[in-house]
């Protein structure tokens, strides 16, 4: 008797990369390292048809002003409601935080979070930092801090994943939304990136399977 075929692998996932202003390509370039398919995100329809979505460090009221501009802000607030996991680093942390200082647009307001911008001073004031994260093994992580925000409120359901060695929180988990304070597409180690992508394909998986499987 001919044994049955394994049953098909789930489509591989599309990361997005938001790609109004800011540091995206540094993101797709990362994500293809590990082996990811990546793609800019300008438009709705890019947008409808990533699995995950990255809103990269630059300038957080520009990136607001922009996401208005090209219609994107209710669709991605949308997309975050029904499960899309983004990870916003620098300034895209700030877009995702409900509450931050000094942003004359309102933020995407997705994690319960508050995001101080510019909280160590001026570019001037850049630096690196090692930094143990939650769920990322091995050695400290070095990461980029450039003119960079810092988390001063973390809600309830929010998992700080890493702090400076004075105690400020610099990246942070709720759920599939994922946070951080530095660059880490301004290196080589890909590893923030890998568990970005190992959150997406989670997502992926969880969409495909069948509902009976889901509510077991």
């Amino acid at each position: 008797m001919t044994p049955a075929p394994p049953p098909a692998r789930a489509a591989r996932a599309t990361l997005g990369v938001l790609a109004l202003q800011g540091d995206f390509a540094e993101h797709v370039a990362a994500l293809e390292a590990c082996g990811a398919t990546a793609i800019e995100v300008r438009t709705r329809a890019q947008l409808e048809a990533v699995d995950g979505l990255i809103i990269p460090g630059g300038e957080s009221t520009t990136i607001a002003r922009l996401l208005l501009a090209f219609e994107l802000m209710e669709p991605l607030r949308a997309r975050i409601a029904g499960g899309l996991p983004v990870w916003g680093t620098c300034a895209g942390a700030i877009m995702l935080a409900n509450e931050v200082t000094n942003l004359d647009r309102p933020p995407i307001a997705a994690m319960d979070i508050t995001v101080e911008r510019n909280a160590f001073g001026r570019q001037i004031d850049s630096f690196e930092a090692d930094l143990d994260i939650a769920g990322i093994a091995g050695a400290p992580f070095h990461a980029v801090f450039i003119r960079a925000p810092v988390i001063t409120r973390t809600g309830a359901g929010v998992q700080v994943l890493a702090r400076l060695t004075d105690g400020r929180i610099v990246a942070a988990r709720q759920g599939r939304l994922l946070a951080t304070a530095f660059h880490p597409e301004l290196t080589d180690d890909r590893r923030v990136h890998a568990l970005f992508v190992a959150i997406v394909e989670e997502a992926v998986e969880h969409a495909a399977a069948p509902a009976e499987g889901r509510r077991a």
